[in-house]
């Protein structure tokens, strides 16, 4: 479904971004494994092309200009091209996940400020070269609490929040998504959301059957069970699509 075309995904080294440069990987793209982890992002394209699939390491900050513009450029040398960016990256300070209570005006300002702030640069700056390019695809990493309330109920009991923040920056990932999508539909670019539920990721046994207890048949989903939604959406089978949030997540948000 993706053969030939070129897809950077941002985080690529981290659980789910691992998982999509693989699922990219898999339907024939060429996968730009961009981390700020050159080592670890390393890694991951390497065992993608043990396998013979086809993919590279690079370095990216998304909340810096400068490190956004040399990977787009030093790609367009190398392949002539870029088809698709996954905004899958999760910046944070080191007091991310504190109790609304405990959150200072400081760190939410910069945990917004990382996250939302990197995705709207790394859409921005992808986005003007698709349209310099003839089009191009963005598909931004969003969350079910992105447009729901939280259930705050499912972490009673365990050392686990659901962070503002988090909450703020999802659902206004949602919005500039529309926004762009809207902004550059003229110009043959592509902007769609994902949204997961919970991603299995070692939770505690009593979080799991709370969050589950408002699920389908699996309950929590695996990275894996994202990846085919992913593929969808870099794919031309969703190419009149955009502006969109699809949501994944065995109903836990209905």
């Amino acid at each position: 479904m993706l053969n030939n075309k070129v897809i950077v995904v941002t985080g690529g080294a981290g659980l789910l971004g691992r998982r999509f440069c693989v699922a990219a990987a898999e339907h024939g793209g060429l996968v730009i494994v961009a981390d700020l982890n050159l080592v670890a992002a390393e890694r991951v394209a390497e065992e993608i092309r043990a396998t013979g699939g086809r993919a590279e390491a690079a370095t990216l900050d998304i909340t810096d200009t400068d490190s956004m513009n040399a990977l787009i450029a030093s790609l367009h040398d190398r392949h002539g091209r870029i088809d698709s960016i996954v905004n899958n990256a999760y910046p944070r300070n080191k007091k991310w996940g504190r109790k609304l209570e405990d959150v200072t005006y400081v760190d939410f300002c910069q945990n917004v400020s990382l996250h939302l702030g990197g995705y709207f640069l790394a859409a921005q700056q992808f986005a003007l070269y698709f349209r310099a390019h003839g089009g191009g695809n963005i598909v931004n990493m969003a969350s079910i609490y992105g447009t729901m309330a939280p259930r705050f109920e499912i972490y009673a009991e365990t050392p686990m929040i659901m962070p503002v923040e988090y909450a703020a920056i999802k659902s206004a990932i949602i919005q500039i998504t529309r926004y762009f999508a809207q902004y550059f539909k003229a110009d043959g670019v592509r902007c769609n959301a994902l949204s997961p539920g919970g991603i299995l990721d070692q939770q505690p046994e009593a979080f799991l059957q709370k969050y589950n207890s408002h699920c389908g048949a699996k309950g929590m989903l695996e990275a894996q069970d994202i990846a085919g939604t992913l593929v969808y959406l870099l794919s031309d089978a969703s190419r009149y699509m955009t502006g969109q949030n699809l949501i994944v997540d065995d109903g836990f948000s209905l």
